[in-house]
């Protein structure tokens, strides 16, 4: 059962394992599509393994190949659907811890946490990169921000995802990495 399809991969359900598959693209040459494909799938399950011994909840990977990986199912609800302060807080913790770690995970939105038995899992590593510099965090923050502000009209689970990050980073980086989200606002305003 085809679970999502996205713009580099398609997502099934097989038994009780999410595969996720990264197809051939056709208009890219074939070697340099293999590498790319590979080199993607590659880098995923590497930062999605390294994001889990941080501690942050991701899905276990059972196994990779060339350019698909194969992961375990996590029964729960897309947090775009059942959000509200409480795992707003836990979701910011996630991403607190995330960061301190040296990952951005590069599309944080309310679509790729899941929320299963009183935790926040994040998914979807496809665009994770290892990176410690605060440009990349408030770029990761930043898309976290828009993505609630489209979906919700409170502005409390902003509020309470920054309190949530805040009490893994500590005042001087949030602060630092929330004044880079202001200064990546302000460009975007006049693209």
């Amino acid at each position: 059962m085809i679970l999502g399809m996205g713009a580099e991969a398609i997502v099934s359900l097989q038994g009780r394992k999410v595969v996720k598959y990264r197809p051939p693209k056709r208009y890219r040459i074939k070697e340099l599509d293999y590498m790319l494909r590979r080199e993607r799938t590659r880098s995923e399950a590497k930062l999605m393994s390294s994001a889990r011994r941080l501690g942050v909840p991701t899905p276990i990977i059972y196994g990779a190949d060339e350019c698909s990986l194969e992961m375990e199912y996590i029964d729960g609800d897309v947090l775009r659907e059942c959000i509200n302060e409480e795992i707003a807080r836990l979701a910011g913790k996630v991403i607190g811890h995330l960061h301190e770690g040296g990952i951005v995970h590069g599309d944080l939105t309310t679509s790729n946490f899941l929320f299963c038995d009183g935790r926040v899992y994040l998914i979807d590593f496809g665009l994770a990169v290892s990176d410690k510099g605060v440009e990349a965090q408030g770029m990761d923050i930043h898309l976290y921000i828009q993505s609630v502000r489209a979906t919700h009209l409170e502005e409390r689970l902003v509020t309470t995802f920054i309190e949530g990050y805040r009490s893994v980073r500590g005042d001087k980086v949030t602060d630092e990495v929330l004044s880079r989200v202001a200064d990546i606002e302000r460009r975007g305003r006049y693209l």
